[in-house]
């Protein structure tokens, strides 16, 4: 959804001419993915970190385009709704000393918006408790093409209104007629860089230790002065952008944002294939300027479904994959979003060489069941996981003492990438006092907004518990170390 486009309306035959090219392109990547030289090379990380713009009473500030304007060559991007944009690094070697060359560029890019934003600073935060619900609707879309196609088409696909219910203190049940709720959510995208013969390996240990992630980072508990789940973009983001019908929904007609149908058995061509055939086309944009390996309709429309991971095929370096790890939240600090990386890409790369085996330890059904209990609850979530013995049936273990159970397991996998000892320690630093302390960044919001607000009015609870985030934040202090009065 990246690519800008110029059109708005398109007939039938568009549609009909686009899904021909889709069927072409799918059956051109599966050919390449079977030249055994395809797609390899060194293994690499990138990253895209979302943030919203803010005013010093913490509310959101509409300055995206004035911002992008003035850093044209920053690598930032436009998102959906005018008071957030997107931060793209480049990427690295996993070998060596990646994730503080991450953390250095996102510290000097989040430096550069602050400097250039008149009255604004950026802020890696999951959800901002401060908006309200006049923040969102028409006059909030970031006035691009491609954001009026897509509120437009998926409400027309729908046929009603888009319905959000998510269980909380008290729970929150609205209807809004466009996808600008979905601009409420800013995540960090991780990219990893896989080859074809290893990507279902590496796609479902991505998947088998995203809940514990997911629990381990949430971020997002407070929404229009309602306190929901730990992590409440889950939620939010798949209902306020669900192009299906109340209809389509009860009959499990699959979702354009989900965790997926199943474990990956053969490869990514599984992926695309599902990607291609399960969901009606967006964008029906046909170019016939390109090199046959540029499969630009297979990626545009692969930008139109957000699946918590995604295979991803980028045709630079003579084509090559990645697996987009979709599920965390920005914030609360650059060191902790690192963390956050470290530990996913570590156990990762430690799951998945047995992951043949893991497949059939762990249902996806119960997975997924994980998944959606770590956004719930947090990380005193508690998840089912096979018997670390090796006994038949599956254990509850509550997300911090899981995590902590495998902290050395992401170790390993980190210096199975040849990352740096000292790297490692220091990646994985804030992750172990957190996992100790029990505190994240959706916990330390909850008490700390249940104790602003026994001290002063709803509203200036909310503002007030924005501006301590901020500060903490700007400060860098790991989220473990926020205190609490």
């Amino acid at each position: 959804m990246g690519r800008a486009i110029e059109q708005q309306e398109f007939a039938q035959e568009a549609y009909q001419q686009f899904e021909k090219v889709l069927q072409e392109q799918l059956a051109r990547l599966k050919s390449m993915l079977a030249d055994p030289g395809f797609g390899i090379g060194e293994r690499t990380l990138g990253a895209e970190v979302e943030l919203y713009l803010i005013d010093d009473q913490g509310r959101p500030v509409c300055q995206n385009r004035e911002i992008l304007a003035a850093l044209p060559e920053a690598g930032l991007a436009l998102e959906i709704n005018r008071y957030n944009l997107e931060l793209n690094l480049q990427p690295v070697t996993a070998a060596g000393e990646p994730f503080s060359r991450m953390a250095a560029e996102m510290v000097h890019k989040i430096g550069r918006i602050n400097a250039a934003a008149q009255s604004a600073r950026a802020l890696p935060i999951g959800i901002l408790p401060t908006l309200q619900r006049t923040d969102f609707g028409p006059q909030i879309i970031t006035p691009e093409k491609r954001y009026a196609v897509l509120s437009r088409v998926l409400r027309e696909i729908r046929g009603d209104s888009f319905e959000i219910a998510i269980s909380g203190e008290p729970d929150l049940q609205m209807q809004t007629e466009d996808v600008t709720l979905e601009g409420a959510n800013t995540s960090l995208q991780i990219h990893l860089r896989v080859a074809p013969d290893e990507f279902a390996d590496w796609f479902n240990a991505a998947q088998l230790v995203t809940p514990i992630l997911v629990g381990l980072a949430a971020n997002s508990p407070i929404l229009f002065g309602h306190r929901l789940w730990h992590e409440t973009r889950i939620p939010l983001f798949r209902q306020s952008i669900d192009g299906r019908s109340s209809e389509e929904c009860s009959r499990a007609i699959p979702s354009r944002v989900d965790l997926g149908s199943g474990w990956v058995r053969q490869g990514a061509y599984e992926l695309f294939s599902e990607l291609v055939h399960l969901h009606p086309p967006i964008l029906p944009i046909v170019e016939s300027d390109q090199e046959p390996s540029e499969l630009r309709e297979l990626r545009l429309h692969s930008g139109t479904v957000w699946p918590w991971n995604r295979a991803v095929y980028d045709p630079s370096d003579g084509g090559h994959l990645r697996i987009e790890l979709r599920a965390l939240p920005a914030g609360p600090t650059v060191k902790d979003m690192l963390a956050n990386a470290a530990m996913l890409i570590g156990l990762t790369a430690a799951f998945a060489a047995r992951m043949p085996e893991w497949v059939n330890r762990l249902p996806f059904e119960t997975l997924a069941s994980n998944f959606y209990a770590a956004a719930q609850h947090g990380i005193e979530a508690q998840l089912y996981w096979p018997d670390a013995q090796g006994h038949a049936g599956l254990k509850p273990h509550k997300v911090a003492d899981l995590a902590a159970s495998l902290l050395d397991e992401a170790r390993v996998g980190l210096n199975l990438l040849n990352v740096d000892q000292a790297e490692i320690e220091a990646s994985l630093a804030p992750m172990r006092a957190r996992i100790e302390k029990r505190q994240n960044g959706a916990s330390w919001m909850l008490k700390r907004h249940e104790q602003l607000s026994k001290l002063m009015p709803p509203e200036a609870a909310l503002r007030t518990l924005v501006i301590e985030y901020q500060q903490h934040s700007d400060a860098g202090l790991c989220v473990a170390d926020w205190p609490l009065q």
